[in-house]
C-alpha cells in the first residue's frame, strides 16, 4: 500500500458526512469505491474532496510504506 485514505473517513465522520454525501456532490460511485479500497485516484479527486471538506490533502490521506519500506513494493522509484 502506498496511500491510505483512512484519514478521509475519520474527517468525514467528524464533519458528519458519509459516502452518500460524496456521491451527491459529484464523486462517481466507482471513485468512492476506490477510496474505500485504498486504490489509485486522480489528483482531481483529491482536489474535489479538499474543496468539499474544506481541508488540505494531508488531512485526508497519508503515505504508508509497504512491508519493505518502499512505496511500490519493488525497491525502485515509480516513474509515472
Amino acid at each position: 500500500m502506498s496511500l491510505s485514505y483512512h484519514k478521509l473517513f475519520t474527517l468525514m465522520e467528524k464533519k458528519g458526512v458519509n459516502k452518500h454525501f460524496l456521491r451527491l456532490n459529484g464523486l462517481n460511485s466507482k471513485v468512492v469505491d476506490r477510496l474505500v479500497k485504498e486504490t489509485h485516484v486522480n489528483t482531481s479527486t483529491i482536489e474535489k474532496l479538499c474543496a468539499l471538506l474544506d481541508c488540505q490533502p494531508g488531512d485526508i490521506m497519508e503515505y504508508v510504506p509497504d512491508e519493505n519500506g518502499n512505496g511500490n513494493g519493488n525497491g525502485e522509484m515509480d516513474n509515472e
